[in-house]
């Protein structure tokens, strides 16, 4: 179980990338496959996999297809999250995060 104490690193960073996919980082219109997601953010496929499921069974983010799987942020799921979830905190708390990543100014 994940605390606010304990951040895991790889599953806010698999989170917010989702969070702030655009259309146009995706190639497929239904989302991402975690192999084009675990290249951009820098982990083995293994580990993108095990935290789209975490993320999945919060209901945040929705799976289309079988092979491949497109996965895509679910925000109004994520909005209608408990405020006292670990998963909604973390991917809420924004301190140590580069936005320069996510947004083209």
């Amino acid at each position: 179980m994940l605390t606010c104490e304990i951040v895991d690193a790889d599953l806010k960073k698999v989170g917010l990338e989702l969070m702030f996919m655009t259309p146009e980082k995706c190639s497929h219109e239904d989302g991402i496959t975690a192999v084009e997601l675990a290249k951009m953010v820098e982990l083995p496929v293994d580990v993108v996999k095990k935290k789209l499921v975490i993320l999945k069974e919060k209901e945040i983010v929705q799976v289309k297809g079988i092979s491949p799987k497109y996965w895509k942020f679910d925000d109004y799921n994520f909005q209608r999250m408990d405020v006292e979830d670990d998963v909604y905190k973390m991917l809420c708390n924004f301190d140590d995060v580069d936005f320069d990543r996510y947004f083209q100014y």
